[in-house]
């Protein structure tokens, strides 16, 4: 069967794949695009179904050894596709380009459901688990760079507390190379978070500048959730009240902190370190 192709950058499917940089549309639809090979076969591998596969085979042919790989590595991606009976839209490279979100674009877009759950499905009922709060973050490099972070860390959820982006935004999925859809995230108001914390038994590490004990003072092991705040504020009170333990991150240099996305590595890592050695 011949898949169809797209020329035309009107085309009403190109359309409603552009309108999804909106989130308004997103939230309308609960639905957002993932563009790239890495990203489309990490949401693949976590069970994701998109409703349809763009293709430009143009953007296909990056020069040397290595792009004959990643030809190839393509080539393989769109064969489980087709396997599990996807729809393929190919598209001219002007059509491509018109829906494609980011610069250096590899050929692959995919159209797949939003990903997200309440509070309440989220998988921390393990002896020791550990979340990532992150309260009021704007960016959605921050937020995705947190969650390859979360991934690598092996942590249990992150939680976005009265979000500014939504884990729709594609620049989210760029910006976590597809482990938006590997880890389970949910947003929710920050009250919300807090008693959804309480109910769980959490301890709260939260992170200011102003704490008196540094991050690698407090021990992580256990049910552990750590905090991180909005780029220029910082966390608020309703969760420095709610803090089992208020940790700062040592800085040396004149600036007096580090950025969010950083600074929840930072932690993290800490956290892994304490689970793993003992």
């Amino acid at each position: 069967m011949t898949e169809p192709t797209v020329t035309s950058v009107a085309n009403p499917r190109l359309k409603a794949l552009v309108a999804l940089r909106r989130r308004r549309v997103r939230e309308q639809t609960g639905q957002t695009v993932v563009e790239g090979h890495e990203e489309l076969a990490l949401a693949l591998a976590a069970g994701v179904r998109p409703h349809a596969v763009y293709v430009c085979a143009q953007l296909f042919s990056p020069a040397g050894r290595a792009g004959v790989q990643h030809i190839g590595r393509q080539a393989e991606l769109l064969d489980r596709v087709r396997g599990e009976g996807i729809a393929v839209v190919h598209l001219s490279r002007p059509a491509f380009e018109k829906v494609a979100y980011r610069e250096g674009a590899d050929g692959l877009l995919a159209l797949v459901d939003t990903v997200g759950m309440p509070l309440s499905a989220l998988p921390v009922d393990r002896a020791d688990p550990l979340a990532l709060l992150a309260q009021g973050i704007e960016k959605p490099g921050n937020l995705g760079a947190m969650l390859r972070t979360a991934d690598a860390a092996g942590a249990d959820a992150v939680v976005a507390a009265d979000p500014v982006t939504d884990w729709g935004n594609p620049n989210v999925v760029r910006a976590s190379k597809g482990t938006v859809f590997a880890v389970p995230v949910a947003a929710a108001p920050t009250d919300e978070v807090l008693a959804w914390a309480r109910g769980h038994d959490l301890r709260l590490v939260v992170t200011t500048p102003e704490a008196d004990r540094l991050h690698t003072e407090v021990d992580y092991t256990g049910r552990v959730a750590v905090v991180v705040g909005s780029e220029k504020h910082g966390v608020d009170e309703r969760m420095l009240e709610a803090a089992t333990h208020r940790v700062r991150i040592p800085m040396r240099g004149k600036a007096n902190s580090l950025n969010v996305s950083v600074a929840a590595a930072v932690v993290l890592y800490e956290a892994l370190r304490q689970r793993t050695t003992r």
